[in-house]
């Protein structure tokens, strides 16, 4: 089994930072791309930012110049600076790990259970 385990979300002021940290765990042989993603009330589940094995990142066009997504291969860690917050930044924010258990295994995308992002003054 493979666990995701988030960290790093509470409330915050407009303008405000928040990093979000996110730890995998288990049998891991290897991870390929890891990413956030976010789901405010009343909204369906969007990308934020994923970052490949290598390092190289992709945002939602709302978060580029705010945001970075950066990863630690030797933690199986992927972390979301979040600076300029703004309310409309406010939503359950999830993590998420394409895993490979076994050399031989496919990849299988893992979900964390989840962190809330409140930005209000």
């Amino acid at each position: 089994q493979v666990q995701l385990v988030e960290s790093g979300g509470g409330l915050v002021q407009p303008g405000g930072s928040l990093r979000l940290s996110c730890a995998a765990s288990g049998i891991i042989f290897s991870i390929n791309a890891m990413g956030w993603y976010r789901q405010a009330p009343g909204k369906q589940r969007e990308p934020v930012a994923v970052i490949t094995s290598g390092g190289s990142p992709n945002y939602a066009d709302s978060v580029k110049g705010r945001f970075t997504i950066s990863r630690d291969n030797a933690k199986n860690t992927v972390y979301l600076q979040m600076n300029s917050l703004k309310p409309e930044d406010t939503a359950v924010y999830y993590c998420n790990a394409d895993v490979r258990r076994l050399p031989t295994s496919l990849g299988r995308v893992y979900w964390g259970q989840g962190t809330q992002v409140t930005v209000s003054s």
